[in-house]
C-alpha cells in the first residue's frame, strides 16, 4: 500500500497509513490533553494512561448530530446521539462544558432543534456552546438558530470565551455554503477575530471550534474554508492553537508549526474518505452492524503547564 493518498488534487498530502490509522478510531469521543501545544492520543479506558498527570479540566466536542435524517444508513439518529451522550456521561472525568460543531438539525425546523436540545440536556455538568452547520442555517438563514442559541453571539453566530487561561473562539463558516461550494468567514468576522485576540499574549492556549475545516481536506467537495489563512495568520503567534471543525463526519488530523487541525465524527452517519466516492454524502453500504463504529465526539482534556493534547476515541460499539 501506497503511503499516501492516491489522486490527492489537494496538496495537503495527508499520510495514508496516518489517515487509516484515524479511520480505525471510528467512535464516541476522543480525549485529549494539552502539554506545550504537542498531541498526544490514547483510546478511552487505555489502562496506559493512568500514570498521566490528572487534567485541569476537560471538554467534549459533538458534531453533525444531522437531527430529523432518517436514511440509510442510520434511520434513528436521535437514538445515536443519546449512545453518545451516555457515552460522554460516563467519562471519569465530567467535561467542564460541550462544544457542538454544528449540523445540529438536519432540515433547521423547530421541532428537529427541540429533540436535539432536549438529548444534549441529558449530558452532566456544564453548558453546550454552539456554531452553526449548513444544515442548520440554510433554510432561513439562520434565524431559529440565532433565536436559540444567538445570545450573547456576534453577527451571524460568532464568539469566545475563556476558562482556566484557555481562550475559546467559535466561528461561523457556513452562511454562504452551498453545494461544493467553499466555507466562507467573511471580512467583519475576520475583523471581529483580530480584535478578539489582540488581547491576549502569546503564551494563551486558543482552541478554535467551527463546522467546516479551516485548511483544505477536500476543496474538490467543498470541505476547506475559502479565506481559513487570513484567520491562521492571526492565530500564528500563539504558542499553542487547536482547531476542531465538523461537517467531513470523520477523523483527520494535520499539523501546521504550532496549529493542529481535527475534524470530528458525525454521531449521525460517516461520509466517505476524500476523493475516495463520486461525491460527498452519508455511506449507506455499510456491512451490518458496523454503523456504530463509525460514530463519535471528542473529549479534550487540558493540563495546564504542559500544553499536550491527549485524545481519546473509543467507538459505540466499543463496551457501553
Amino acid at each position: 500500500m501506497a503511503d499516501r493518498i492516491e489522486h490527492d488534487h489537494s496538496g495537503d498530502g495527508i499520510d495514508r497509513r496516518g489517515f487509516l490509522k484515524c479511520m480505525a478510531w471510528a467512535g464516541t469521543g476522543l480525549v485529549w490533553t494539552a502539554s506545550a501545544g504537542v498531541m498526544g492520543c490514547r483510546q478511552v479506558g487505555d489502562e496506559s494512561n493512568k500514570a498521566a498527570p490528572p487534567a485541569e479540566f476537560s471538554f467534549v466536542q459533538i458534531s453533525d448530530s444531522h437531527i430529523g435524517f432518517r436514511r440509510e444508513p442510520n434511520t434513528d439518529v436521535a437514538a445515536t446521539l443519546q449512545e453518545a451522550v451516555s457515552r460522554i456521561n460516563a467519562l471519569p472525568q465530567a467535561p467542564a462544558f460541550v462544544l457542538h460543531t454544528g449540523d445540529l438539525t438536519h432540515l433547521a425546523r423547530a421541532d428537529e432543534f427541540d429533540a436535539c436540545q432536549q438529548i444534549l440536556r441529558g449530558i452532566r455538568g456544564g453548558e453546550v456552546h454552539y456554531v452553526p452547520g449548513e444544515h442548520d442555517v440554510f433554510t432561513d438563514q439562520g434565524r431559529i438558530y440565532m433565536e436559540r442559541y444567538g445570545r450573547g453571539a456576534h453577527g451571524s453566530g460568532w464568539r469566545s470565551f475563556d476558562h482556566r487561561g484557555v481562550h475559546f473562539v467559535g466561528l461561523v463558516n457556513v452562511m454562504s455554503l452551498q453545494g461544493s461550494q467553499l466555507g466562507q468567514l467573511g471580512r467583519e468576522q475576520l475583523d471581529w477575530l483580530r480584535q478578539d485576540l489582540a488581547g491576549k499574549t502569546d503564551s494563551t492556549p486558543v482552541v478554535v471550534f467551527a463546522h467546516v475545516p479551516l485548511w483544505s481536506v477536500y476543496p474538490q467537495w467543498g470541505w476547506g474554508t475559502e479565506d481559513a489563512a487570513q484567520a491562521l495568520a492571526l492565530l500564528r503567534r500563539f504558542g499553542s492553537v487547536t482547531v476542531l471543525n465538523g461537517h467531513v463526519h470523520q477523523i483527520l488530523q494535520r499539523v501546521e508549526g504550532n496549529v493542529t487541525f481535527h475534524t470530528a465524527r458525525s454521531t449521525a452517519f460517516p461520509q466517505p474518505a476524500p476523493g475516495s466516492a463520486p461525491s460527498p454524502g452519508p455511506v449507506r453500504n455499510l456491512p451490518a452492524g458496523r454503523l456504530r463504529s463509525t460514530l463519535g465526539v471528542t473529549t479534550v482534556a487540558y493540563v495546564e503547564g504542559r500544553g499536550t493534547l491527549a485524545i481519546t476515541d473509543p467507538t459505540l460499539a466499543e463496551g457501553g
